[in-house]
């Protein structure tokens, strides 16, 4: 998906301000203007449309989880990743809305999309272990879809 469409989307699942979302930003150490949220938030073919690159998302998906549920203690901000993939950006979503296997599967149903505990779990292994899968835009896509139901209704 593109980083865009998913920063506009969980804004608008969870309602944030503008104001929230520089919030958010600046959890993560990331200074960030009004006016680069709402040219983030812009569609390709709007005018003053920016794209959001990966480090930039990282860090507002850093700053969510730090929002939500704190650092640690004894930990720093953790140093936004250069390249994210589908399966990244679904753990730190699931990480930041401290959500289990089954709250997941909940979201995922509400989307009328279906996924068994073990596809899951493919999902958030180490790219290196036998079992891992990638995760896919529609994955993605329903699950946000599904969290925008259970937070907004239909």
């Amino acid at each position: 998906m593109i980083n865009n469409d998913i920063l506009r989307r969980i804004r608008f699942v969870f309602d944030f301000s503008n104001a929230k979302m520089i919030n958010i930003f600046s959890q993560a150490n990331t200074e960030i203007t009004t006016d680069e949220i709402i040219a983030l938030l812009k569609k390709e073919e709007e005018e003053g449309y920016q794209a959001c690159n990966d480090k930039l998302m990282c860090q507002f998906l850093d700053g969510l989880i730090i929002n939500n549920r704190g650092l640690k203690p004894g930990t720093e901000v953790p140093a936004p990743l250069k390249q994210l993939t589908n399966n990244l950006i679904f753990k730190k979503l699931r990480v930041a809305l401290e959500m289990r296997e089954e709250d997941i599967i909940a979201a995922l149903a509400l989307a009328d999309f279906a996924m068994s505990k073990s596809e899951l779990g493919a999902l958030f292994r180490n790219p290196d272990h036998k079992n891992y899968k990638t995760c896919g835009d529609q994955v993605l896509r329903n699950f946000v879809k599904g969290l925008s139901i259970k937070h907004r209704g239909k």
